[in-house]
């Protein structure tokens, strides 16, 4: 595959370009936009360097356009250009080799946590998705559930809690002009608007109200109150009649705690009643970079069409780099009766991520491991 350079290109293009490369490919739409919003643009003069041998930025750092030179302690270097390479430069911590640009350059870089955690949410939403689309007495709820998936209060609790916050919302029919919360007051909930409008306002120091926004269906508020514990920072007023979901301080509180996970290290799995099944949960382009020797590809967002392959008597070993990804895929399926772990620290925590291969590919047969 060959990346695609955005060379006198407008910022508006940024969008086109990230979505080929890996693993920003497996994103959603609105959540790469999300993502986008505070990721930089850097332009690099010849020469300059892009990070140093040893040195930890804890970045995705991508090629947009130009050349750069690799040159790693062994002595051995090479050339890379952006029109050739869709994954991020060296992307190891430590920095495994020194990056110099050899050409002017344009460089993506992205917060590799944030990306990690929109990557997880993106799935997730996904699986939920699917697993909800079998349910046919939720037929009348998939879009508007949909719409809560990409709302704003989902990046700010642990992926994985996802599926408890649908059921933790109650159902609220409010009228016009009614004021749903108030600046200044202490915040006991948050809400989700299902449908209707909203507008939202603030009083200035010199008891000026201020239009801040008008909201619709999807769009979260007040729960700033209660992630921050500070009181309200605005007012909404209903602009219509509509429905709000409501969830409660407490439940709120209770979706920032990330639920248990059994977690195995490499040299645990000898304690295990039989070698367990290495189950690889990132996106296909991810897995086909580079992964465990005898791990199929599960990708999170496909677990509830492919959980029918799996055994409630194997046990299970999900991974993926920092271990997000595979403990929320060990959580839901361990629910449904699963032996299900997740291996502790990802790929990195575990330092295995010098281990991966890409010349073999495996797949599931009967619940176990075997090659593709």
């Amino acid at each position: 595959m060959k990346a695609h350079s955005i060379q006198d290109s407008r910022p508006h293009d940024l969008l086109e370009v990230a979505q080929a490369f890996i693993p920003l490919c497996a994103l959603k739409r609105s959540y790469l936009e999300y993502l986008l919003q505070q990721a930089s643009v850097d332009y690099v003069c010849a020469g300059q360097r892009l990070f140093e041998q040893g040195t930890c930025d804890y970045r995705h750092q991508y090629l947009l356009d130009g050349r750069v030179c690799l040159s790693y302690a062994s002595g051995y270097s090479e050339s890379i250009s952006a029109k050739d390479v869709l994954v991020p430069l060296a992307n190891e911590m430590p920095r495994p080799c020194d990056a110099i640009a050899e050409t002017d350059c344009t460089m993506l870089r992205l917060d590799s946590d944030r990306l990690d955690r929109i990557l997880s949410w993106s799935q997730i939403s996904d699986y939920l998705l699917s697993e909800l689309s079998m349910e046919r007495d939720r037929d009348e709820d998939i879009a508007w559930i949909k719409t809560v998936l990409n709302s704003n209060l989902f990046y700010k609790v642990p992926p994985v809690n996802a599926e408890r916050i649908l059921d933790r919302m109650v159902p609220q029919v409010v009228m016009a002009g009614e004021v749903i919360v108030r600046q200044g007051e202490i915040g006991n909930c948050c809400y989700f608007l299902k449908e209707g409008t909203a507008r939202v306002t603030r009083r200035d120091e010199k008891g000026t109200v201020q239009h801040l926004a008008d909201i619709g269906a999807g769009r979260c508020f007040g729960e700033d109150a209660l992630v921050y514990e500070t009181l309200r920072n605005a007012t909404v007023t209903m602009m219509t009649d509509g429905v709000l979901m409501r969830l409660s301080k407490e439940d709120f509180k209770l979706l920032l705690l990330e639920p248990q996970v059994e977690e195995v290290a490499e040299e645990d799995f000898a304690s295990l009643t039989e070698p367990p099944v290495y189950l690889d949960v990132r996106s296909q382009s991810e897995y086909d970079q580079g992964h465990l020797v005898l791990a199929a590809n599960l990708p999170l967002n496909l677990l509830a069409l492919k959980k029918r392959l799996l055994r409630l008597d194997v046990p299970y070993v999900f991974y993926c780099d920092t271990g997000r990804r595979s403990r929320a895929a060990a959580y839901l399926l361990g629910k449904q009766g699963f032996n299900t772990f997740a291996l502790r620290g990802g790929l990195v925590g575990a330092d295995m991520q010098y281990q991966l291969a890409s010349d073999t590919s495996y797949l599931l047969r009967d619940g176990k491991v075997a090659k593709g």
